[in-house]
């Protein structure tokens, strides 16, 4: 009987320790997809969906990365569309990750309320604030770190600047950034004829109603010249710029090239020639990734692989 005893003890204890080591088993990371447009299926059937990594507001910051991290889409873009790459590696390097649809049609059903960054920028920049308010409170967090993309460079900025934001931001970390404004197909040139012309207010009650941020971006709009009085950057955040010389959306590419103390410019090709992305590639190449994730965590770098990397997917 002792005998019996004895070995129900040990068969217990050994089912009691098994347990114990499968609920301190690591969570296996979340897989991370290769290209831009890789991983964001499933999401796209749920109008309230997001991608796997992100809008954890349970999450608390750790240690080692104590400020969250907001994913800030460019125009046309979504939280479900643009950071299929991102928001699962980010979370599996420790960060609390999340992602926000701004600036979308007010009142537009599914699937059109995906698609994000039309409205005009002033708007958009409250509604990433109120974002931000929102992710310091459940996170506890006292700043958050920025990862833009696009337009997403650039509406954060404004709030940065103008609407109480600077003391909310510690680094602001900028994909395909247009900080000096867009000339693409001459765009520039067209709104000066515009203008003009007298066509500005014509022009303001048809195409800027279908997307009011558009114009907003071209070099040499009153909104540029308004986010570039006294240079666009605040002195309390630390600014990262990557740039790709293939980009085909922010013409010139050295738009988002300005220097200053605290930022540091980054064109992927002075590193690495094999690298093709352009302007959506750029939101998943995985050497631009290593300088994200360098420019989050500058005490611990890694190095900047070079390989080939495709133009549009990344």
């Amino acid at each position: 009987m002792r005998k019996l005893l004895a070995g129900l003890a040990l068969a217990a204890a050994a089912t009691l320790g098994a347990g114990a080591t499968a609920a301190a088993a690591p969570t296996p990371p979340l897989p991370v997809p290769d290209g831009f447009f890789s991983g964001i299926a499933p999401e796209l059937t749920n109008p309230a969906g997001s991608l796997p990594g992100s809008n954890d507001f349970g999450c608390r910051p750790t240690a080692e990365h104590p400020e969250p991290v907001i994913l800030v889409h460019g125009t046309a873009g979504g939280q479900q569309t643009n950071w299929g790459k991102y928001a699962p590696l980010l979370a599996n390097e420790g960060y609390c990750v999340f992602a926000l649809t701004y600036g979308g049609v007010p009142g537009a059903p599914w699937p059109v309320s995906a698609i994000g960054g039309v409205l005009p920028i002033e708007q958009s920049a409250r509604q990433f604030g109120d974002f931000v308010d929102r992710v310091l409170a459940a996170t506890g967090a006292s700043k958050v770190n920025v990862v833009g993309h696009s337009q997403g460079t650039l509406m954060p900025s404004y709030y940065v600047k103008f609407l109480g934001g600077a003391d909310k931001v510690d680094k602001y970390v900028s994909l395909a950034p247009l900080w000096k404004g867009i000339d693409t197909l001459g765009a520039a040139g067209l709104q000066q004829l515009a203008r003009q012309a007298g066509l500005d207010q014509a022009q303001a009650r048809t195409a800027a109603q279908v997307c009011g941020s558009c114009f907003q971006m071209i070099a040499g709009s009153d909104f540029m010249h308004a986010m570039n009085e006294g240079g666009p950057y605040v002195p309390q955040v630390t600014y990262t710029n990557i740039m790709t010389r293939y980009d085909e959306a922010v013409v010139p590419y050295t738009s988002g090239f300005v220097e200053a103390p605290n930022a540091t410019n980054i064109v992927v090709q002075d590193g690495c020639s094999l690298d093709y992305a352009e302007h959506a590639g750029i939101a998943a190449d995985p050497i631009a990734a290593t300088y994200v994730l360098n420019a989050l965590d500058p005490a611990h770098p890694r190095p900047v692989p070079c390989f080939f990397v495709p133009p549009f997917t990344g």
